[in-house]
Protein backbone atom coordinates (compact mmCIF):
# COMPACT_ATOMS: atom_id res chain seq x y z
CA UNK A 1 0.00 0.00 0.00
CA UNK A 2 1.25 3.47 -0.85
CA UNK A 3 1.03 6.38 1.55
CA UNK A 4 0.29 9.63 -0.28
CA UNK A 5 1.69 12.86 1.11
CA UNK A 6 -0.54 15.10 3.18
CA UNK A 7 -2.35 12.24 4.87
CA UNK A 8 -3.95 12.90 8.23
CA UNK A 9 -5.98 10.76 10.57
CA UNK A 10 -9.26 12.42 11.50
CA UNK A 11 -11.09 10.84 14.44
CA UNK A 12 -9.41 7.56 13.58
CA UNK A 13 -10.09 7.73 9.83
CA UNK A 14 -7.35 8.42 7.25
CA UNK A 15 -7.97 11.31 4.85
CA UNK A 16 -5.65 12.54 2.11
CA UNK A 17 -5.56 16.34 1.84
CA UNK A 18 -4.94 16.45 -1.89
CA UNK A 19 -6.12 18.68 -4.71
CA UNK A 20 -7.95 17.29 -7.71
CA UNK A 21 -4.83 17.75 -9.86
CA UNK A 22 -2.68 15.90 -7.33
CA UNK A 23 -5.17 13.04 -7.16
CA UNK A 24 -5.30 12.69 -10.94
CA UNK A 25 -1.49 12.83 -11.12
CA UNK A 26 -1.16 10.00 -8.58
CA UNK A 27 -3.65 7.91 -10.55
CA UNK A 28 -1.91 8.51 -13.88
CA UNK A 29 1.46 7.72 -12.32
CA UNK A 30 0.07 4.41 -11.10
CA UNK A 31 -1.21 3.58 -14.58
CA UNK A 32 2.10 4.44 -16.21
CA UNK A 33 4.13 2.46 -13.67
CA UNK A 34 1.57 -0.40 -13.50
CA UNK A 35 1.52 0.09 -9.73
CA UNK A 36 -1.64 -0.81 -7.82
CA UNK A 37 -3.50 2.09 -6.20
CA UNK A 38 -7.03 1.93 -4.83
CA UNK A 39 -8.99 5.15 -4.32
CA UNK A 40 -11.92 5.52 -1.89
CA UNK A 41 -14.13 8.62 -1.85
CA UNK A 42 -15.01 9.56 1.72
CA UNK A 43 -18.26 11.37 2.53
CA UNK A 44 -20.33 11.83 5.68
CA UNK A 45 -22.53 8.79 5.05
CA UNK A 46 -19.52 6.51 4.65
CA UNK A 47 -17.74 8.08 7.63
CA UNK A 48 -20.76 7.32 9.81
CA UNK A 49 -21.44 3.85 8.41
CA UNK A 50 -17.88 2.63 8.90
CA UNK A 51 -18.35 3.14 12.65
CA UNK A 52 -20.71 0.14 12.74
CA UNK A 53 -19.49 -1.78 9.67
CA UNK A 54 -16.04 -3.27 10.34
CA UNK A 55 -15.69 -4.53 6.77
CA UNK A 56 -16.33 -1.07 5.35
CA UNK A 57 -13.92 0.43 7.87
CA UNK A 58 -11.22 -1.99 6.75
CA UNK A 59 -11.89 -1.11 3.11
CA UNK A 60 -11.47 2.60 3.81
CA UNK A 61 -8.42 2.51 6.08
CA UNK A 62 -6.53 0.16 3.75
CA UNK A 63 -7.13 2.28 0.63
CA UNK A 64 -4.12 3.96 -0.91
CA UNK A 65 -5.98 7.25 -1.44
CA UNK A 66 -8.89 8.31 0.75
CA UNK A 67 -10.34 11.25 -1.13
CA UNK A 68 -12.14 14.16 0.51
CA UNK A 69 -15.45 13.70 -1.31
CA UNK A 70 -17.93 15.15 1.19
CA UNK A 71 -18.30 18.84 1.99
CA UNK A 72 -19.28 17.88 5.54
CA UNK A 73 -15.91 16.18 6.03
CA UNK A 74 -14.07 19.20 4.65
CA UNK A 75 -15.89 21.59 6.99
CA UNK A 76 -15.29 19.31 9.98
CA UNK A 77 -11.57 19.08 9.21
CA UNK A 78 -11.33 22.86 9.13
CA UNK A 79 -13.26 23.16 12.40
CA UNK A 80 -10.67 20.91 14.02
CA UNK A 81 -7.76 22.93 12.63
CA UNK A 82 -6.74 21.03 9.50
CA UNK A 83 -6.22 22.79 6.18
CA UNK A 84 -7.59 20.69 3.30
CA UNK A 85 -6.93 22.52 0.02
CA UNK A 86 -10.29 21.69 -1.53
CA UNK A 87 -13.06 19.16 -1.76
CA UNK A 88 -12.24 16.48 -4.34
CA UNK A 89 -15.51 14.90 -5.43
CA UNK A 90 -15.27 11.38 -6.80
CA UNK A 91 -17.20 12.39 -9.91
CA UNK A 92 -14.59 15.09 -10.64
CA UNK A 93 -11.77 12.57 -10.24
CA UNK A 94 -13.51 10.22 -12.67
CA UNK A 95 -14.13 12.94 -15.25
CA UNK A 96 -10.59 14.26 -14.89
CA UNK A 97 -9.19 10.80 -15.45
CA UNK A 98 -11.45 10.16 -18.44
CA UNK A 99 -10.10 13.34 -20.04
CA UNK A 100 -6.50 12.39 -19.22
CA UNK A 101 -7.01 8.87 -20.55
CA UNK A 102 -8.24 10.35 -23.83
CA UNK A 103 -5.21 12.64 -24.03
CA UNK A 104 -2.61 10.02 -23.12
CA UNK A 105 -3.99 6.88 -24.74
CA UNK A 106 -4.93 5.18 -21.48
CA UNK A 107 -7.96 2.87 -21.39
CA UNK A 108 -10.59 2.80 -18.63
CA UNK A 109 -13.03 -0.01 -17.82
CA UNK A 110 -16.42 0.93 -16.35
CA UNK A 111 -18.24 -1.56 -14.15
CA UNK A 112 -21.69 -0.86 -12.75
CA UNK A 113 -24.90 1.12 -13.26
CA UNK A 114 -27.81 -0.04 -15.41
CA UNK A 115 -27.09 -1.06 -18.98
CA UNK A 116 -29.11 1.79 -20.48
CA UNK A 117 -27.34 4.37 -18.32
CA UNK A 118 -23.98 2.83 -19.13
CA UNK A 119 -24.67 2.93 -22.87
CA UNK A 120 -25.76 6.54 -22.63
CA UNK A 121 -22.65 7.43 -20.60
CA UNK A 122 -20.46 5.85 -23.29
CA UNK A 123 -22.17 7.88 -26.00
CA UNK A 124 -21.69 11.09 -24.01
CA UNK A 125 -18.05 10.16 -23.36
CA UNK A 126 -17.38 9.77 -27.07
CA UNK A 127 -18.82 13.24 -27.70
CA UNK A 128 -16.98 14.82 -24.79
CA UNK A 129 -13.63 13.04 -25.25
CA UNK A 130 -13.50 11.87 -28.92
CA UNK A 131 -10.09 10.22 -28.55
CA UNK A 132 -11.13 8.11 -25.58
CA UNK A 133 -10.76 4.36 -26.02
CA UNK A 134 -12.69 2.35 -23.45
CA UNK A 135 -11.22 -1.03 -22.51
CA UNK A 136 -14.65 -2.43 -21.69
CA UNK A 137 -17.90 -2.03 -19.81
CA UNK A 138 -20.18 -4.24 -17.74
CA UNK A 139 -23.38 -3.28 -15.99
CA UNK A 140 -23.62 -3.82 -12.26
CA UNK A 141 -26.51 -6.28 -12.32
CA UNK A 142 -24.66 -9.56 -12.14
CA UNK A 143 -25.08 -12.45 -9.73
CA UNK A 144 -22.52 -13.95 -7.37
CA UNK A 145 -22.23 -16.88 -9.78
CA UNK A 146 -21.28 -14.46 -12.57
CA UNK A 147 -18.52 -12.71 -10.62
CA UNK A 148 -15.74 -14.94 -11.94
CA UNK A 149 -16.64 -14.14 -15.54
CA UNK A 150 -16.78 -10.42 -14.72
CA UNK A 151 -13.31 -10.60 -13.17
CA UNK A 152 -11.95 -12.41 -16.24
CA UNK A 153 -13.48 -9.80 -18.53
CA UNK A 154 -11.84 -6.96 -16.63
CA UNK A 155 -8.49 -8.74 -16.33
CA UNK A 156 -8.39 -9.72 -20.00
CA UNK A 157 -9.30 -6.20 -21.15
CA UNK A 158 -5.86 -4.82 -20.28
CA UNK A 159 -7.51 -1.76 -18.73
CA UNK A 160 -5.35 0.93 -17.15
CA UNK A 161 -8.02 2.00 -14.67
CA UNK A 162 -11.33 0.70 -13.36
CA UNK A 163 -14.34 2.77 -12.29
CA UNK A 164 -16.79 0.79 -10.14
CA UNK A 165 -20.22 2.42 -10.28
CA UNK A 166 -22.00 0.47 -7.57
CA UNK A 167 -23.44 1.61 -4.21
CA UNK A 168 -21.68 1.42 -0.85
CA UNK A 169 -20.83 -1.08 0.53
CA UNK A 170 -21.21 -3.34 -2.52
CA UNK A 171 -18.41 -1.70 -4.48
CA UNK A 172 -16.07 -1.80 -1.49
CA UNK A 173 -16.89 -5.49 -0.90
CA UNK A 174 -16.27 -6.28 -4.56
CA UNK A 175 -12.91 -4.52 -4.63
CA UNK A 176 -11.76 -5.96 -1.31
CA UNK A 177 -12.58 -9.45 -2.51
CA UNK A 178 -11.17 -9.24 -6.03
CA UNK A 179 -8.57 -6.43 -6.07
CA UNK A 180 -5.60 -8.73 -6.51
CA UNK A 181 -7.22 -10.60 -9.41
CA UNK A 182 -8.12 -7.59 -11.54
CA UNK A 183 -4.68 -6.70 -12.96
CA UNK A 184 -5.71 -3.03 -13.19
CA UNK A 185 -3.32 -0.43 -11.76
CA UNK A 186 -5.77 2.26 -10.61
CA UNK A 187 -9.17 1.35 -9.20
CA UNK A 188 -11.82 3.57 -7.65
CA UNK A 189 -15.47 3.38 -6.67
CA UNK A 190 -17.52 6.08 -8.37
CA UNK A 191 -21.03 5.42 -7.03
CA UNK A 192 -23.58 7.29 -9.14
CA UNK A 193 -21.06 9.12 -11.34
CA UNK A 194 -22.03 7.09 -14.41
CA UNK A 195 -25.63 8.28 -13.99
CA UNK A 196 -24.33 11.86 -13.81
CA UNK A 197 -22.26 11.38 -16.99
CA UNK A 198 -25.26 9.81 -18.72
CA UNK A 199 -27.50 12.70 -17.70
CA UNK A 200 -29.84 10.43 -15.76
CA UNK A 201 -29.04 12.45 -12.62
CA UNK A 202 -28.19 16.13 -12.88
CA UNK A 203 -25.40 17.62 -10.86
CA UNK A 204 -25.84 20.77 -8.83
CA UNK A 205 -24.84 24.07 -10.46
CA UNK A 206 -21.24 25.07 -9.84
CA UNK A 207 -22.24 27.82 -7.41
CA UNK A 208 -24.09 25.27 -5.26
CA UNK A 209 -21.09 22.93 -5.33
CA UNK A 210 -18.78 25.73 -4.20
CA UNK A 211 -21.22 26.80 -1.48
CA UNK A 212 -21.45 23.26 -0.14
CA UNK A 213 -25.09 22.93 -1.15
CA UNK A 214 -24.84 19.95 -3.48
CA UNK A 215 -26.71 17.92 -0.87
CA UNK A 216 -29.68 20.31 -1.19
CA UNK A 217 -29.79 19.82 -4.95
CA UNK A 218 -29.80 16.06 -4.43
CA UNK A 219 -32.53 16.36 -1.81
CA UNK A 220 -34.73 18.38 -4.15
CA UNK A 221 -34.24 15.78 -6.88
CA UNK A 222 -35.00 12.75 -4.71
CA UNK A 223 -36.74 13.96 -1.52
CA UNK A 224 -38.22 10.63 -0.46
CA UNK A 225 -34.98 8.77 -0.94
CA UNK A 226 -32.61 11.34 0.52
CA UNK A 227 -34.50 13.06 3.37
CA UNK A 228 -34.19 10.32 5.98
CA UNK A 229 -30.65 9.49 4.85
CA UNK A 230 -29.51 13.06 5.41
CA UNK A 231 -31.34 13.40 8.74
CA UNK A 232 -29.98 10.14 10.16
CA UNK A 233 -26.39 10.41 8.90
CA UNK A 234 -25.99 14.13 9.62
CA UNK A 235 -27.30 13.80 13.17
CA UNK A 236 -24.96 10.86 13.78
CA UNK A 237 -22.06 12.84 12.28
CA UNK A 238 -22.84 15.83 14.47
CA UNK A 239 -22.70 13.62 17.56
CA UNK A 240 -19.36 12.16 16.44
CA UNK A 241 -17.99 15.72 16.10
CA UNK A 242 -19.29 16.73 19.52
CA UNK A 243 -17.63 13.76 21.19
CA UNK A 244 -14.50 14.54 19.18
CA UNK A 245 -14.41 18.10 20.54
CA UNK A 246 -14.87 16.81 24.09
CA UNK A 247 -12.07 14.27 23.65
CA UNK A 248 -9.81 16.98 22.23
CA UNK A 249 -10.42 19.15 25.30
CA UNK A 250 -9.32 16.15 27.36
CA UNK A 251 -6.03 15.99 25.51
CA UNK A 252 -6.85 13.55 22.70
CA UNK A 253 -6.33 15.39 19.39
CA UNK A 254 -8.91 14.70 16.71
CA UNK A 255 -6.35 15.13 13.93
CA UNK A 256 -3.02 13.38 13.69
CA UNK A 257 -0.58 13.81 10.81
CA UNK A 258 0.45 10.39 9.53
CA UNK A 259 2.43 11.37 6.42
CA UNK A 260 4.06 14.48 5.03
Amino acid sequence: MTSPSHRVEFLGVPVDLLTLDQTVALAVGAMRDRKDITHVALNVAKFVKMRTDPDLRRDVITADIVGLDGMGILVALRLFGAHPPERVAGVDVMFGLMETCAQQGLRPFILGARREALDRALAVSKQRWPRLEVAGTRDGYFTAEEEDSVIREIRDSGADCLFVAMPTPRKERFLQKHRQELNVPFVMGVGGSVDVLAGVVSRAPVWMQRAGLEWLHRLLQEPRKMAWRYVSTNSAFAWILITGFVDQLRGHPAIRVTAS
